[in-house]
């Protein structure tokens, strides 16, 4: 029987591990539902986003700047990617994107070892204060990355439903095609894509460094994860995307308090059973075509 304060504290933990992987996956799922391309090289952003906060907060001793300095650092490094490659391949096969962009990130780790070294650093907490909840210490900084991720993702359907260029993006998502034939420069559409989805990668980086070590392989530690959360949740699907990161988050953090083992095993099992009965994942439209 797993122990009350463990179980709370367990549940409060899968609650912002599941923000970080919304944050985290967000932009891939939308560089999809847009451009059908798989952008893997946004755990690359999400890595520079850690390092920045890392750095701005050893330098000036403020984490909040450092994760502003991430957010802008993601959606300049992805402007240029998608300026100089993704422009390129765009009419290629999605497998194709999917392998340039791996490649994007491989070759990014290593301008990261150049940079930052191959030491993994620790990051101060911003916030040390812990409250009860239900009887047990809860630290004050995870609840604030769930409030962030809520106010991101509050931001985006506003976004998404209530702009005109919003309005546009969720078109793309149905059909590109017709977008354009309503005069509309999906180029442009697809670079804004691109920032917003580096950019929010980069926040994802900068609000996980206080709870982990900060080191050049941590995107591709996180790879298997963030696939599994874009494919439980739907490819091309914000909605889809957080239910699911919140579901790995819970089923991570909770697996590991009645057998540490099914931390790992346990996603990939739920990931699974799910597209046994959804194959294009809990909210994926099966009318996603290229």
């Amino acid at each position: 029987m797993i122990d009350s304060q463990l179980l709370v504290s367990g549940f409060v933990f899968g609650l912002s591990m599941g923000s970080i992987f919304f944050l985290m996956t967000i932009g891939l799922s939308l560089c999809f539902g847009v451009m059908r391309v798989i952008s893997l090289d946004q755990l690359l952003y999400y890595t520079v986003g850690a390092y920045i906060a890392y750095t701005v907060s050893l330098a000036i001793g403020n984490l909040w700047i450092g994760v502003l300095g991430g957010i802008v650092v993601g959606g300049l490094a992805a402007l240029a990617v998608e300026r100089l490659v993704f422009r390129r391949i765009y009419e290629r096969e999605i497998a194709f994107s999917m392998i340039t962009s791996f490649g994007i990130l491989i070759g990014g780790v290593g301008v990261v070892k150049y940079f930052w070294g191959l030491v993994p650093r620790p990051v101060a907490m911003p916030i040390d204060a812990q409250i009860f909840v239900l009887g047990t210490e809860i630290p004050v900084y995870r609840l604030v990355v769930v409030g962030i991720a809520g106010l991101v993702y509050g931001g985006i359907w506003l976004f998404l439903n209530k702009t005109i260029v919003g309005k546009a993006i969720r078109a793309g998502i149905e059909n590109v095609e017709h977008v354009e034939g309503l005069g509309i420069n999906v180029s442009r559409l697809f670079t804004l894509i691109f920032i917003i989805a580096g950019g929010l990668s980069g926040l994802a980086g900068g609000l996980h460094a206080p709870l982990i070590m900060v080191e050049p392989q941590m995107g591709l530690e996180v790879l298997a994860f963030a696939f599994m959360v874009v494919i439980i949740g739907g490819l091309g699907s914000i909605k889809g995307t957080l239910v699911s990161s919140f579901l790995v988050g819970q089923v991570v953090s909770i697996g590991s308090l009645i057998y540490a083992p099914l931390a790992q095993m346990a996603p990939f099992a739920i990931m699974l059973l799910i597209l046994l009965v959804w194959p294009t994942g809990l909210f994926g439209s099966p009318m996603l075509k290229k």
